[in-house]
């Protein structure tokens, strides 16, 4: 579904990306890992055009979304990803019904009436219930993630990017939206697209992980290509080890 060929992006004389190339298979679930400043967000920034990329191609369905300069065009495309931000991004002064049903106004044709229908439905996707009359002060960690992807959801989106969804939640809620990730797959057929540090939700979730370092993939393969890797700085960053090439790179600079 998504092809990216030699992505360059650059702040000023500060590259980021330094030519990525990835693959993204339609209906798997793709994790990217990598250390703080790698350059992982900006990639699904680029990705949807939130960033625009300094050369390079992404292809979507065939069509390279790097030469569409027309905000109308960019927008059709933009409704085919759903992107949940790191830390949720829920409006405080709207309830959780009306959160959840955000992008319906404003990226579909759904009838006003349909609303509430659909936000119990992308609700009950991620295990909540009865909670459209909450505000987002009154809820969880964990709640208010899964109330972002459920607003996510709402608009049928045919790629999901997750950005760091397990950061800042216990062990145990970590695992559980890890779960609702393998979940949606099964029961959508949706494209994820993960960018996570966390070893034991990428090991878990991924078909494919990339791991990205200093603006490039090293490494793209299974989760058991990385567990079997002999690359010292993949292995070092699975391992979490403070003891490795990425430590000495951090020590030189």
């Amino acid at each position: 579904m998504i092809k990216i060929v030699d992505l360059k992006k650059s702040f000023g004389p500060k590259e980021v990306l330094r030519g990525v190339n990835l693959t993204i298979e339609e209906g798997k679930t793709t994790c990217i890992l990598g250390g703080s400043g790698s350059g992982k967000s900006t990639l699904i920034k680029c990705l949807i055009r939130l960033e625009d990329s300094t050369s390079g191609e992404i292809i979507v369905d065939g069509k390279d979304i790097t030469k569409i300069h027309s905000e109308i065009k960019l927008a059709a495309i933009r409704r085919h990803f759903g992107y949940l931000f790191q830390e949720g991004a829920l409006f405080d002064s709207m309830t959780v019904g009306e959160n959840v049903s955000f992008g319906l106004k404003y990226l579909t044709d759904t009838p006003l009436s349909e609303y509430p229908k659909i936000v119990k439905e992308k609700l009950a996707l991620v295990g909540l219930k009865d909670v459209e009359h909450l505000n987002p002060s009154e809820l969880s960690g964990g709640m208010k993630k899964r109330v972002s992807l459920a607003r996510v959801l709402a608009v049928n989106p045919k790629v999901i990017l997750y950005d760091e969804p397990t950061t800042g939640l216990d062990p145990i809620m970590s695992d559980i939206i890890s779960d609702l990730i393998i979940d949606l797959k099964s029961k959508l057929g949706v494209t994820s697209v993960v960018i996570t540090h966390d070893m034991h939700s990428a090991f878990k979730i991924a078909d494919y992980i990339a791991f990205l370092y200093e603006g490039k993939i090293l490494l793209y393969g299974t989760p058991e290509d990385f567990r079997k890797t002999d690359n010292p700085y993949v292995k070092q960053f699975v391992e979490g080890s403070s003891h490795g090439p990425i430590k000495m790179k951090l020590k030189n600079n």
